[in-house]
């Protein structure tokens, strides 16, 4: 033999002893197997990580829609109908006097020794020999304490115009560049204060980019208007009106030909002048336009430019004959405007005299901004009747008669309906659900209110990671795109989320529906699935003999496991929506009548069909839990004198039990996640009532989100984000307390 043929057979030839490789072959096997193993270690922690990179970046794209910056505009502004309700209730007072000419208020306040009233500084310099000003928390109003904030009472005073309106209108602009250039010339002597250099700085960049000039940052360009002509129409505040008139004087004397018109109307009018009525070149302001009014502006084409021109110091003055009151806190003006009929109910140690209230009208900013400061109430801090007569106010007699018959405002009062009206509609057949449902509860007729009068409308929404980095770009957006909207920080997911039924509002749609709904279909589903299997297990594995029948049930059932779910959707839309549906519409029980719109589409029908999708898994796991339990734990219970029944029941399922559990678990979780068979058997993509029982109407938290992701919205996907961390909140919830509850019961058996 040659030393190749010798080598060969060293290599390839077993041990005569052990028939294993030895020697370099042996090293070699070893080799190629330590390689093999590697390479599988590397493909699975490969697998594994990919796997983990992957549910971090679906976690990480569910939190990123689920929370950020969205805006808000609002088809009625709420703080604007709470001001307005409170205005209301102020000017009907029968002590109370209101008039739009500042004058006038400080002319009757100087006649009474018991009135009390508010308007702008101007208007108190000019009459302060007959008036006393009052302190508000200790503070006094003048330059210093307007200049650092600390008087609680100081306002900014505002120009609006509109850039086509600045560009068609020569006078108009020129009017505006002498206002800007001058005033802080004036302002003093007038009786308010200047802006600081960076405000007035701002004011006039605004002026310039409504120009489209090209100048230096810091640059101005003030024009000369002599000679220059034409008319301008200037409508609003009585505050601002004195300061306006002393620019018309300068800029006329500075050789302006045109004609100026200075309407002292209020703030509210002068804004519907330029914004309704187009009647006003040049709007004036004690407070900043309100949503309402920038959204009439945008009807008409108008992008309204606010040019902030001085700060007023709201003057709070009674008569000097007042020697009681020198300072007034906050609650005491409250209570003084509001409640009060006498200064002894504000303070005992004052006088038993009926209190004279002295008050700017209606279309006033200064009463405005007064209440805004004065009463900071929110939509929900109102009592409820306030409430139902707000919304009583905005809707119509139709609306809120079918509001009421679904459930009443209040116990013993009716608003849409007569007594008479009701009590036949309560004693007819079909009487309305508002006879025997209780009186609806304060967070209901908020949620009213903003499903039919303040009709919130998110115009833009911005996921998570923008909202953090890109802050100041999003309010510029906002600022340019849609200058009437509130940029608020939102999380979709919160209380009212989960606690909310579905809405087309996207603000106002919530779970609760589908969380309802999707906690009956799993109960029926797990009702049905775990005796059903654990039954089929035990029948198949303790007691089935080696026949042709059984193993065709075994292959059925191992293949069954595989079988596309939403072919199990067409099995039940079959067998249980349609075959029958006596049964699954609760017909048969009489739970609905007949001749109604009752169908096979109901939670029992669902829960039916999945218990068939999920029960050959469970059918499965059951029989290699209990081929995993000893025989001779059977062989022992017998020896025992146990019959074959005793010996399962007391001790193989015991042993077995965690190990179906963990199938059953595993079962439910797919049933909860399932969207096509319930989507073929008729699962509700829209509904608003809550499932009562397995012959209800239902939706469930997969078709909840399925629905949202197909609506184009961006603000749905939001929703939809905010489903799926519901969904496995919920999901991660049922299956802990199964496994506590498994391995709790696997402690005891132990």
């Amino acid at each position: 033999m040659s030393a190749q043929q010798e080598n060969l057979h060293e290599h390839h030839t077993p041990d005569p002893n052990w028939g294993y490789p030895h020697g370099s072959a042996l090293t070699s096997q070893i080799k190629r197997r330590y390689r093999g193993g590697q390479i599988w270690y590397v493909l699975l922690m490969g697998s594994l990580i990919i796997a983990i990179l992957t549910l971090m970046a679906l976690l990480y794209t569910i939190i990123n829609d689920a929370f950020g910056l969205l805006a808000i505009e609002y088809q009625n502004d709420p703080n604007r109908i709470v001001l307005e309700k409170q205005e209301e209730m102020l000017l009907a007072d029968v002590n109370t006097f209101d008039s739009e000419n500042d004058n006038m208020l400080a002319a009757r306040i100087a006649d009474d020794p018991n009135a009390i009233g508010f308007f702008g500084y101007a208007y108190y310099q000019e009459n302060q020999e007959n008036l006393k000003l009052l302190s508000i928390e200790g503070v006094a109003p003048n330059a210093s304490t307007v200049a650092d904030g600390s008087y609680p009472l100081s306002r900014p005073l505002y120009l609006y115009s509109d850039a086509d309106v600045l560009q068609s209108n020569q006078a108009a602009n020129v009017f505006l560049n002498y206002y800007l250039t001058h005033v802080n010339n004036e302002i003093d002597d007038v009786g308010y204060f200047p802006l600081g250099a960076e405000a007035m700085s701002h004011s006039q960049q605004v002026w310039i980019t409504a120009n489209e000039l090209a100048l230096a940052p810091g640059q101005w360009a003030a024009i000369n208007p002599d000679g220059v002509g034409g008319a301008v129409t200037i409508a609003g505040s009585s505050t601002v009106f004195p300061l306006t008139a002393r620019m018309t004087e300068g800029i006329q004397r500075a050789g302006f030909g045109g004609n100026i018109v200075n309407e002292r109307v209020g703030s509210t009018a002068g804004y519907r002048a330029f914004c309704v009525d187009e009647a006003a070149d040049i709007a004036v302001g004690s407070r900043q336009m309100n949503q309402n009014e920038f959204a009439a502006c945008r009807e008409i084409g108008k992008r309204p430019l606010a040019f902030p021109v001085g700060i007023d110091a709201l003057a709070v003055v009674v008569n000097p004959a007042n020697e009681f009151l020198t300072n007034v806190t906050t609650d005491e003006l409250r209570q003084i405007f509001t409640t009060a009929e006498t200064w002894s109910d504000v303070n005992p140690e004052w006088p038993h005299e009926t209190i004279q209230k002295q008050i700017p009208g209606a279309n006033s900013g200064t009463l405005d901004f007064f209440m805004e400061t004065t009463f900071p109430l929110t939509m929900a801090e109102l009592p409820k009747p306030f409430l139902v007569a707000i919304l009583e106010e905005n809707i119509s007699a139709g609306l809120g008669r079918r509001i009421e018959s679904e459930q009443r405002f209040f116990d013993d009062t009716l608003l849409f309906f007569t007594k008479e009206q009701w009590a036949e509609a309560c004693n007819s057949e079909s009487p309305y659900a508002g006879c025997t449902f209780p009186a609806r509860d304060k967070e209901n007729i908020l949620l009213l209110i903003e499903e039919n009068v303040t009709m919130p409308n998110v115009v833009a929404v911005w996921q998570l990671m923008d909202s953090l980095l890109k802050r100041a770009a999003i309010e510029q957006e906002v600022l340019l795109k849609y200058p009437t909207a509130k940029i608020q920080w939102y999380s979709w997911i919160n209380w009212d989320f989960v606690t909310h039924p579905q809405s087309s509002v996207p603000e106002l749609a919530g779970v609760r529906t589908a969380i309802l709904g999707s906690l009956w279909v799993v109960l029926i589903t797990a009702i049905i699935s775990f005796p059903v299997g654990v039954g089929a297990a035990i029948y198949l594995e303790e007691y089935a003999t080696d026949n042709r029948l059984n193993r065709i049930l075994q292959t059925n059932i191992s293949n069954l496991a595989g079988v596309p779910s939403i072919i199990y959707g067409m099995l039940g839309l079959a067998l249980f929506v349609r075959a029958l549906e006596g049964i699954t519409s609760g017909t048969m029980f009489g739970v609905v009548s007949v001749g109604t719109t009752a169908n096979g589409r109901t939670v029992l029908a669902a829960g039916l069909t999945l218990a068939l999708l999920i029960l050959p898994i469970i059918i499965i796991s059951a029989q290699e839990s209990l081929r995993a339990v000893p025989n001779s734990m059977r062989q022992a219970g017998m020896a025992l004198g146990a019959t074959k029944w005793q010996t399962i029941w007391a001790h193989v399922l015991p042993n077995a039990l965690p190990g179906i559990l963990t199938g059953t678990i595993l079962s439910i979780s797919r049933a909860l996640g399932e969207t096509a068979p319930l989507v073929v058997v008729g699962a509700s993509t829209f509904i608003t009532t809550d499932p009562t029982g397995p012959f209800s109407k239902f939706t469930t938290l997969p078709i909840q989100i399925y629905q949202w992701t197909s609506r184009p919205q961006p603000e749905f996907q939001n929703l939809a984000a905010a489903a799926i961390v519901v969904l496995l909140v919920l999901l991660l919830t049922l299956n802990a307390t199964a496994i506590y509850l498994r391995n709790r019961f696997a402690r005891r058996t132990a």
